[in-house]
């Protein structure tokens, strides 16, 4: 399935050497240890949590601490953060660090829910450009050793871009690294990311990685992005969604040790069963785990000739017995699809106005009214 393949390209994050230049996107409800462990069996890489609200870190929430859990096999460890004041930010960070959670740190500017960024949160955070910079450089000082890296999107909208500031300033901060996801905040998912600003970043970004996310669904599609933009690496989200496997494609494409698979049905029903068991493993609870993995079904066999009453079962199944029986059910022989079990996968919509606070948009610099609202961005709990 792997037709390009790149000259051999390790990526140096701070003190982190990573044999290829490949980053597992965090996703909320998805990047659990289950599915990061799971990843790292077929590939190389660096496999980012979940988003963690740093006011529920602080805040020692349970869920939260349950989220920042790494099992033993995961090295590097590595945690994104989520919120919109420096100080709570930075105490997260100091928790994180003095606790040893994390070998790596990243921030999460990219968020385009509407929940929060109706709030100042997300994507439309790094619009307050004072703002932006002091989170990043109090949680840059708070980390110490510990590399800490920032994510983010274009801007706002075609009208209010801010990658290129944001980029600059992160490097000014002490950022050991920048990731574009390049869309728009009310592009949502929908469309085509714009590489070219990936390209651009690479350009106004010269001292630290550059990292590119957006549109890749394959490895040939990491390949091309590389080629293209000049970036450093590449940060896979949607793209692995029903395919952990991924990872060892792009680990082989460039030029790593990765294991290429021949994904017939019964090799994506072995691998949705192990994504079950360790979802299992991760909550404690089989009827949860398993509840957990129903919302990957359509994600696994996209294209494959797996029957409605089969995908309804497994979408309710509570117990692993019963999906090993409905797993037993498929054709195992069935060969990979090819061209339908590619693509786009996972969220897309349409694009969308923004929600954002009042007078937003008036103003780069934060009005003292707007940091009370502003703290309702952080969600309770983590994960998204």
């Amino acid at each position: 399935m792997t037709l390009a393949t790149a000259p051999a390209r390790p990526l140096r994050i701070g003190p982190i050497d990573l044999d290829v230049p490949v980053v597992l996107a965090p996703m909320a409800g998805i990047t659990n240890t289950a599915f990061r462990r799971l990843c790292r069996e077929y590939g190389a890489g660096l496999y980012v949590s979940e988003m963690i609200t740093s006011r529920a870190l602080v805040e020692r929430n349970e869920t939260t601490m349950r989220l920042i859990r790494h099992h033993e096999s995961e090295t590097p460890r590595s945690i994104q953060l989520y919120g919109v004041d420096p100080k709570t930010i930075a105490e997260a960070v100091r928790i994180i660090v003095a606790e040893d959670h994390a070998d790596h740190i990243d921030l999460n500017f990219g968020c385009p829910v509407p929940k929060v960024t109706r709030r100042g949160g997300g994507a439309a955070l790094p619009w307050k450009s004072k703002l932006f910079a002091d989170i990043v450089d109090q949680a840059v000082k708070a980390a110490g050793d510990v590399p800490l890296t920032v994510k983010m999107r274009k801007g706002i909208d075609r009208d209010h871009l801010t990658f290129l500031d944001a980029g600059r300033a992160a490097e000014d901060a002490g950022a050991a690294a920048v990731a574009l996801h390049a869309r728009t905040a009310s592009e949502f998912y929908s469309g085509f990311a714009d590489w070219n600003a990936i390209g651009e970043l690479k350009q106004a970004v010269t001292s630290i990685p550059v990292l590119g996310n957006g549109d890749i669904w394959s490895a040939d599609d990491a390949v091309r992005m590389m080629a293209q933009t000049d970036c450093d690496g590449v940060v896979v989200g949607r793209g692995c969604l029903g395919r952990p496997w991924l990872f060892g494609e792009l680990a082989t494409a460039f030029g790593g040790e990765g294991t290429t698979v021949d994904a017939t049905l019964g090799f994506v029903a072995n691998a949705f069963r192990r994504h079950a068991e360790l979802l299992v493993e991760f909550f404690e609870d089989e009827d949860r785990g398993c509840r957990d993995v129903r919302k990957h079904v359509s994600w696994y066999f996209k294209g494959y000739p797996v029957g409605g009453d089969i995908r309804t079962g497994l979408a309710t199944a509570s117990s692993l017995a019963e999906i090993d029986d409905l797993l037993g059910r498929l054709d195992h022989t069935a060969p990979y699809p090819g061209a339908d079990a590619e693509g786009q996968r996972g969220r897309s919509g349409h694009p969308k106005r923004t929600a954002l606070p009042d007078k937003w948009l008036e103003s780069r610099e934060l009005a003292s009214s707007a940091s009370e609202m502003m703290r309702g961005a952080e969600i309770e709990n983590s994960g998204g």
